[in-house]
Order: structure tokens, then sequence, then C-alpha cells
């Protein structure tokens, strides 16, 4: 399918969380691109390294700089945007972190680990949804990656936590930002081996067993399949769809263990 084609051709979508190949905001901006997307990236910290892998890209793509929780980088993300697009039709929300003592000891973490856990991982969808907005175009889509938060997993704890409130922040962002014509919703993937994945006490076994769980099989090293679902509700084919999560993770969510 050609550029002109594609799913997403002629659309303007932002991209954060562009570490390395493996992150799922790679495969996203990758398969975003193959479907005709015009991208920009975001990156924190570690710009050349972000601008490295952005020229990987099957077209290498802008990198703008971007910490979601420095009010000062929110103002002055659009005019950075504007740089590079004159407008946004999807953002792609693909951040989130929590320091280690979040992880493996629930009942032990202290607030002052949880709150930036909460911070960057949950309210910056609404501080990037709310920065965005102005260059969001009627028919926008905002989606943000999660996992599975209905239940307790192991060792994954305040994450957990954070990602329920992801779920929440994005319901109440559907609603305010329904009457503007702009789209809301999560893909929740299942276990991808990327770096922060990796640091993840417990990952290790998620990866192992959910394969054999998921009725469609499982493959934690390729995420072209969660890619595609997200370009899939970034893209004009699910026009009344907001608020909602879609399931991109072979069907374990759906089966008892």
């Amino acid at each position: 399918m050609s550029a002109d084609t594609g799913l997403l051709a002629g659309k303007r979508i932002l991209i954060t969380g562009v570490i390395t190949e493996t992150s799922i905001a790679y495969q996203v901006a990758r398969v975003a691109q193959q479907q005709g997307a015009q991208l920009v990236l975001t990156g924190y910290g570690r710009m050349s390294l972000v601008e490295r892998i952005a020229a990987r890209l099957p077209q290498p793509a802008p990198v703008v700089e971007l910490d979601v929780t420095d009010p000062s980088d929110l103002a002055a993300l659009p005019g950075r945007v504007r740089e590079h697009v004159d407008g946004l039709d999807g953002v792609v929300h693909s951040i989130a972190f929590a320091p280690e003592a979040c992880f493996g000891d629930f009942l032990a973490t202290e607030w002052n680990d949880v709150a930036p856990s909460l911070h960057v991982s949950a309210y910056s969808m609404k501080s990037l949804a709310v920065a965005l907005l102005p260059l969001l175009s009627r028919g926008s889509s905002v989606v943000g990656m999660d996992f599975d938060a209905r239940v307790a997993w192991p060792d994954y704890d305040w994450m957990g936590v954070a990602k329920a409130a992801l779920e929440s922040v994005t319901r109440y962002l559907a609603r305010d930002l329904g009457p503007s014509g702009v789209r809301v919703n999560l893909v929740a993937s299942g276990p991808l081996r990327t770096m922060a994945a990796k640091s993840i006490p417990g990952f290790a076994e998620l990866d192992a067993d959910w394969d054999r769980k998921a009725p469609l099989g499982w493959d934690t090293v390729d995420g072209t399949g969660v890619a595609k679902s997200v370009c899939a509700v970034l893209s004009d084919w699910l026009p009344t769809t907001t608020g909602s999560m879609v399931w991109a993770d072979g069907g374990v969510h759906a089966v008892g263990s």
C-alpha cells in the first residue's frame, strides 16, 4: 500500500516515547509512516539518542524536546511542533515511568515515589492533550498505551495503579474533548520486550506465559500487531469510538488463567 492510499494518508501525527527500535512508540511510528502519516516525535533528556533512532524510520522524522512534567515545555510545545507541521490529526501518548521502589513491595512504597509515577504515567496524558489542543483538527484522535489495570499483577504494584488512573483520565478527556471533535482512547497491549518492560520485576514470568494463555498466541518480540491497532484507532475508521480501550493482547483479557 502506498503512502498516498494508506490508512493514515495525509495525517499529521505526534508520537511520544520513542527511545529504542524495540519501543512500542517506534513500532507505531514505523507502521504509521508506512500508512502515509507525517510524523513529529518528542524526546526528553537523551535527545541525540532519539534523533538517531528517528533517523532509522522509513522516512527520518523531526524530533522536538518535551518534558511532560514541565509546564514551560508544554507551553512551548505547539510552537515547536508548528516548525514542522501546521496542525495535528493524531497524538500518541506512550510515556510511563515509576521509580524502582514502586515495584515489588506495594505496602512499603512511599508517596514520594508514587507521585512521579502518577504524574508521568497518567496525568501527563491530560497535560499533553491540553497543550496540543490548539493544533488538533476536528476528527483528531489521541491514543494512549495501556496495560490491563483491572487486576493486580505480580510485582507491577504502583505502575498498575498508575495505569488504572490513565484509564480514568482517558474517560474524562473523552468527555471534555468530545465537543471539539477529538477522540481519546487507549490501546491495551500484551507484554512486549521493550527496554522499559525488561526493568519491571515479574516481566519475565508474564513474557513466558502470555503466549500459552492467548487464544491467538503472542509474540513478545514483534510489536507490529500492536502498532497496527494503534494506527487503526488513529485513523478515520473509528469515528464514533471514544473513551474506550482497544485490546491488542492476543485475547488474554477475555479468558481465565
